[in-house]
């Protein structure tokens, strides 16, 4: 008896979702244990504008694709695809799972103590008020799990600390791009990297009193910023 041949929709079918047309895409034309490049992706799906981020979410939900952080013998523009996972064209399975939302009491406390008590967010500290000064709102301080893209476009969950207000306001899956920000780290002046290292080290930033100047002027209306550009302009003629 001959085995039934699977049949799957086409990837370029656009009534499917761009994280569907990239899992049908890569069984159809990548296939299990070839190696794709980013490029070949964007190619392929010229119309999506975030098909890498589309192809990222398939991990979600059991698809295994390698970058060079899982394999070695990749380059840093490779991916493997290394085993499908579920089919996430059929309506009710491209749901992303829910992360595990338990932690223990040891967990917490160590996310809070290595964040400082202090939201990562916004800065603001347990049971303070908030600066503008909204109602009498006191902060709430919970730990939560932020999305983080690595340079090599994998993607993993880090425990970070958020007020309860940030965590609303923001959605439950919020990104860092680590690697654009690293990018930038090495693009900086050796004397603003010193600085930037300090600010690091008392994991505060210190503004310079142009600055508290600047902050304070951006927050006056027209005609009280049009007197301050007058002084300044009287005093510089």
């Amino acid at each position: 008896m001959e085995a039934s041949v699977e049949v799957i929709p086409s990837h370029q079918d656009k009534k499917f979702g761009s994280m569907a047309r990239a899992a049908l895409w890569l069984l159809a034309v990548v296939k299990e244990g070839n190696v794709f490049t980013k490029a070949q992706l964007r190619e392929a799906f010229p119309d999506v504008a975030q098909i890498d981020r589309r192809l990222r979410d398939l991990r979600d939900h059991g698809w295994r694709i390698d970058t060079s952080r899982d394999d070695p013998s990749l380059r840093q523009q490779e991916q493997r695809f290394v085993a499908r996972g579920a089919d996430v064209w059929i309506p009710g399975k491209s749901k992303a799972p829910k992360h595990k939302a338990s932690l223990t009491a040891a967990q917490r406390a160590k996310v809070l103590h290595d964040d400082n008590y202090l939201c990562r967010s916004c800065g603001v500290g347990a049971g303070e008020a908030y600066e503008d000064g909204g109602g009498i709102e006191l902060s709430k301080l919970n730990v939560a799990r932020r999305r983080v893209l690595h340079s090599d476009g994998s993607v993993e969950h880090q425990l970070i600390t958020e007020c309860k207000r940030c965590g609303v306001g923001g959605g439950p899956d919020r990104e860092v791009d680590l690697g654009a920000l690293l990018e930038l780290v090495e693009n900086l002046a050796p004397l603003e990297r010193r600085l930037f290292a300090k600010w690091i080290e008392v994991d505060q930033r210190t503004f310079s009193p142009l600055e508290k100047v600047w902050g304070i002027y951006r927050t006056l209306p027209q005609e009280s910023r049009n007197a301050v550009a007058q002084t300044i302009d009287d005093m510089t003629s």
